[in-house]
């Protein structure tokens, strides 16, 4: 079995930055091991597998440890490759079936919409593991989905933030701050994701369903020019429309290949 293979560096328009996907077009089903065995040899944050259907694609998501049920930036690297390809119309909105139920992909200028489930959250109390990590050097926190958010002092308390991944090894957490005045963000974030296999992850467009309505009820405005501070950075338009988030954000073609199996 010969698979087309990509890799998309997303939410950037720059190589080496955002957030690399690997995407894999399939003629034929393939079992979830091979898929995983794929995910890990790959060996980056997300492996996305897409599969034809009549009114669109399957899509699924692999880190090189566990499937997942939502992924942004892999998601949007997989238009990127539809189009680009030809595979879709460059005027089509395509639609995937995902684990998250339908998300469709758009157009927008220059840019890459993704229509997103948004995701609520609660205050809680951290647990001890993490309250050993952060200490009383936070402002606020919530849990939303399956995730902290944990809300710093200022961008650079976030940009500047030490992990300490054995801390970090039972829980999927997001640091975040507003953006300071004169900011060009209205907020900044980073997101750790231990347990699925990821230390950091460069960008996230899941994290920005829950930051979307966190950030909405503390700036009291729906529409956001977001930045998640990793070392590869990567830079999102966020919009909060009732319950589902657009994001836009740009990607860039790095790898193309194939794997033979």
């Amino acid at each position: 079995m010969n698979i087309r293979f990509f890799q998309v560096d997303a939410f950037t328009n720059k190589p080496f930055k955002g957030n690399p996907a690997g995407v894999c077009i399939m003629d034929a089903p393939a079992d979830d091991q091979t898929l995983q065995a794929i995910a890990a040899e790959n060996n980056i944050a997300e492996t996305a597998f897409l599969f034809k259907q009549p009114d669109g694609y399957r899509l699924r998501w692999f880190t090189p440890k566990v499937e997942m049920p939502l992924c942004g930036h892999a998601t949007l690297a997989s238009a990127h490759v539809l189009w680009t390809t030809g595979l879709a119309p460059a005027e089509e909105v395509i639609q995937f079936h995902t684990l998250s139920g339908l998300l469709t992909a758009a157009r927008k200028d220059n840019r890459i919409e993704l229509d997103f489930p948004a995701r609520s959250h609660e205050p809680v109390a951290l647990p001890t593991a993490l309250r050993q990590l952060f200490g009383d050097n936070y402002a606020d926190v919530v849990f939303s989905h399956d995730r902290y958010i944990v809300e710093l002092h200022s961008p650079e308390d976030v940009i500047n933030f030490v992990p300490d991944f054995h801390l970090l090894e039972k829980y999927l957490c997001v640091i975040t701050s507003k953006g300071n005045n004169g900011y060009p963000y209205d907020f900044v974030s980073r997101y750790f994701a231990v347990p699925v296999g990821v230390n950091e992850d460069p960008v996230t467009g899941s994290a920005h369903c829950s930051l979307a309505t966190y950030w909405a009820e503390r700036l009291h405005k729906k529409t956001f020019h977001a930045y998640q501070a990793s070392a590869r950075g990567g830079e999102l338009k966020v919009i909060l429309q009732n319950d589902r988030v657009l994001l836009q954000g740009e990607a860039v073609t790095v790898v193309a290949g194939t794997f033979y199996i």
